[in-house]
């Protein structure tokens, strides 16, 4: 059975992922899957650096502005989405092109991993929600450490969704989700992939971060937020706990100044991104590309492009 084609774009936040994707697919014939766990909100625009339509120049995009921030979204429902886009997009005749900066997203989809229907056990999610904003982020990441210390490398404390999720993992099934991703990720993949990931030098990817939380601000972060809650979101939404969203809202509770808020976000942006180059440099198959070695985009569609035809990866 012939395997679907599947490209994969990644890289951490500021890589420059967005422009170069639409140079991508229009080389390509592509449309493009967001593996974003926050571009999937509508009404969340400016603090998530969502493409415009414009930006898109009539490149069709999945998986953008198709939830009410106040649904959930979780692992399983991205899987089963990306699934029924890539369907959609191969019935076009067209080839699907997945961008984002989700490490644990994209590994799902490329090793079509099973997460033994863990999204039904609602009681138990909400048991640890409820521990958590009980007794704070720090306790739960210590919980986490001892039963899984492998995960806990690659989660930052504060993210609650994944924290929660890895933990309640281990409860239902009695082994760490790492031991099972690890089996998950020696499976043959379904797919003909190839995996890019944008490299760029760590001080010019810092600097572009610090840039463009400034632009955001500039854009009007802070009046986004405050639409939001006017909408009733709050930290109890999982929408409302992405970088950005969470920094801005302690500053208009009165707990942080504005700079201090903005500072924040930067930090944590950095942080972020240190950690998906992490993940990412963990995976297999995967060719590295600097975006700021390139004279233009154009240049990096070239290569990468040679690298599609060229290349004949085993994909296992």
């Amino acid at each position: 059975m012939t395997k679907n084609k599947l490209i994969i774009l990644a890289g951490p936040t500021a890589s420059g992922k967005t422009s170069v994707s639409i140079e991508l697919a229009k080389r390509l014939g592509g449309e493009i899957i967001s593996a974003d766990s926050m571009q999937v909100y509508k009404n969340m625009d400016v603090g998530t650096a969502k493409i415009s339509v414009e930006e898109m120049q009539g490149v069709k995009h999945h998986l953008i502005d198709v939830l009410d921030p106040k649904e959930d979204f979780n692992i399983v429902k991205f899987q089963n989405m990306v699934k029924c886009s890539i369907e959609k997009i191969v019935k076009n005749g067209h080839i699907p092109i997945l961008v984002g900066g989700t490490g644990f997203y994209i590994q799902s989809i490329i090793y079509d991993i099973d997460f033994n229907n863990e999204d039904d056990n609602s009681s138990v999610r909400k048991k640890l929600e409820e521990e958590y904003d009980t007794f704070g982020a720090d306790f739960m990441y210590e919980k986490l450490k001892k039963i899984d210390s492998v995960s806990a490398q690659t989660i930052h404390k504060n993210n609650k969704k994944r924290i929660i999720r890895a933990i309640e993992y281990f409860l239902i099934n009695n082994e760490p989700i790492s031991s099972h991703n690890e089996v998950q990720r020696k499976k043959k993949s379904p797919y003909d992939y190839r995996f890019f990931v944008l490299n760029p030098a760590r001080d010019i990817l810092y600097e572009r971060i610090n840039k463009r939380v400034d632009i955001m601000v500039g854009n009007g972060l802070v009046d986004e937020v405050k639409k939001l809650r006017e909408m009733g979101l709050s930290m109890a939404n999982i929408s409302m706990q992405g970088i950005g969203y969470k920094e801005i809202i302690e500053y208009l509770d009165g707990e942080v100044s504005l700079e201090a808020a903005i500072e924040n976000i930067k930090q944590n942006t950095r942080h972020m991104a240190k950690r998906q180059v992490t993940w990412f440099k963990r995976e297999k198959d995967v060719i590295y590309v600097d975006p700021f070695s390139f004279e233009s985009n154009e240049k990096i569609v070239d290569y990468m492009s040679e690298k599609i035809n060229t290349e004949r990866i085993d994909n296992e």
